[in-house]
């Protein structure tokens, strides 16, 4: 099925009854013009077995129509602008790079609200995006911990210094001591019951890193041990932090409460098969990390497919150096039978936003009328997992999943158009890197649950065990 691309405006015009997409965009000798023709038309070309592009058919048009480089730069501007026909070049641009990520079936992008670029750094650490999409904010000692977080992860600038500025590290590891100090005993209290001996033992060995460890390093200058001692303290506060979680934090919506639901987090182990006969120097295991805390329909709905060994055997489907897809099983259905009903199985669209208490669900953020708000887990960071979906059905999603790959001019962290539109729901943490190698016709080997299998609610793989979707002719539903 042809790519959904409206007609916007007289620069990028195209037929929604036609298979074919005229581009007419500035004048042929304007730079932007090129780039914006380029990045059209292979958005349109990549999302569409059926439709084709013609990128030469411009317009001419007088030097009034023409945008000047010293007043937009089309591919890094933010796309609201005073402006009309900047306005509508832009537009024209971000719906064609949004339909990157659009399966080559179904699940095709929807036209993107304008989005603005957000102050600041953007996060593109997995790990600390998980941190911080931790639902803690309020628990006693929270904002200790969170502040000897700020403070490790701080040390990424001084890491950014030739040689290593010590100087900067020795201030930050004072100040996450600090924190610690004030606030252990707080922390120690509060630990969820289950989870309050891993919660001590990563609290004494942070406090440990803090007070001697790191500080041996600093004094003797060994810049080759900052970076591993760094990421070590970090995993004891995401240890520490996901240990002040003492129940899940919000209640299912009823029409919902069925559906196999992700109460925490899981940790998978992702084996790929690639056809390239190289050898890769971490191998070809993935580690990915399932965020139910702030999506727990679809993530619980992804884990239950895995625990059918759904995936096992099944074949990259789309691999553009934008992202890695998967998850269409052979045969006419779009997404996972399920064997209770022998009907499609959907999920609905599921978004927690940063500061709210449940996610929103049903409908994108635009709908909603909150586009310039952030989902809790955005597109940020290299291997975020989300649900493809059909484009004009918020809650068509199934089986169908990407890894986003690509930071692109028109997709930034911090302001991506995909944000608030489609539904993360969790990061590749170890290995993400393997991802640039993959191509269509790889395999995933096999995906397994490495912990969080109690946390799954609902689990239909357990009344109606047995192989989903891939090629793996063994159907018990095993995950270990």
């Amino acid at each position: 099925m042809a790519a959904r691309t409206p007609s916007l405006s007289a620069r990028a015009s195209c037929s929604s009854s036609s298979s074919v997409c005229r581009l007419r965009i500035g004048s042929a000798h304007n730079s932007q013009a090129q780039e914006a023709r380029h990045v059209v038309c292979g958005a349109v070309s990549a999302s569409s077995r059926s439709q084709r592009c013609e990128p030469h058919v411009v317009t001419k048009m007088s030097s009034d129509d023409v945008v000047e480089d010293d007043k937009m730069d089309l591919l890094r501007s933010a796309w609201t602008t005073t402006d009309p026909k900047q306005n509508a070049m832009a537009k024209a641009s971000a719906v064609a790079m949004s339909a990157l990520i659009a399966i080559t079936s179904p699940a095709v992008v929807t036209p993107p609200a304008m989005a603005t670029l957000q102050p600041g750094d953007p996060i593109k650490n997995a790990n600390t995006l998980l941190r911080n999409a931790l639902p803690i904010d309020k628990k006693p000692g929270a904002k200790e911990i969170r502040e000897v977080q700020r403070s490790l992860e701080a040390i990424d600038q001084d890491l950014k210094v030739p040689g290593v500025r010590f100087s900067g590290v020795d201030a930050k590891v004072k100040k996450a001591k600090d924190s610690l100090r004030k606030s252990k005993d707080a922390l120690s209290k509060g630990f969820a019951p289950d989870k309050a001996q891993q919660g001590k033992d990563a609290l004494d060995e942070l406090q440990k890193g803090l007070e001697s460890d790191f500080p041996a390093i600093v004094e003797a200058k060994d810049k080759y041990a900052v970076q591993p001692t760094q990421t070590k303290l970090l995993t004891y506060v995401s240890v520490v932090e996901e240990s002040l979680v003492t129940e899940f934090p919000f209640q299912i919506p009823a029409e919902y409460s069925k559906m196999p639901a992700l109460k925490g987090r899981a940790v998978l182990d992702v084996t790929l098969k690639l056809n390239d006969n190289k050898l890769h120097e971490n191998g070809t295991h993935m580690m990915l990390v399932l965020d139910g805390y702030n999506a727990p329909i679809t993530a619980g709905n992804f884990m239950d497919l895995v625990m059918r060994r759904f995936y096992d055997g099944m074949e990259i489907q789309r691999a553009d150096g934008f992202v890695v897809q998967t998850g269409d099983p052979d045969g006419p259905a779009e997404g996972f039978i399920d064997p209770s009903t022998e009907a499609l199985r959907t999920v609905p669209l599921e978004i927690m936003v940063k500061g709210d208490k449940t996610p929103v669900y049903g409908e994108t953020l635009e709908e909603n009328g909150r586009y310039n708000e952030d989902p809790a887990i955005p597109f940020n960071a290299y291997g975020t997992i989300a649900m493809a979906r059909a484009e004009f059905e918020d809650n068509s999603g199934s089986s169908q999943f990407f890894w986003l790959l690509k930071e692109s001019e028109l997709t930034p962290s911090n302001a991506n158009l995909l944000d608030g539109r489609y539904a993360v729901f969790g990061y590749l943490v170890e290995n993400q890197d393997l991802l640039s190698s993959v191509q269509v016709g790889d395999t995933i080997e096999s995906i397994k649950v490495v912990s969080g299998a109690d946390l799954l609610e609902n689990a239909s793989y357990k009344v109606f065990s047995g192989f989903g979707g891939g090629n793996n002719s063994d159907e018990s539903s095993s995950s270990s």
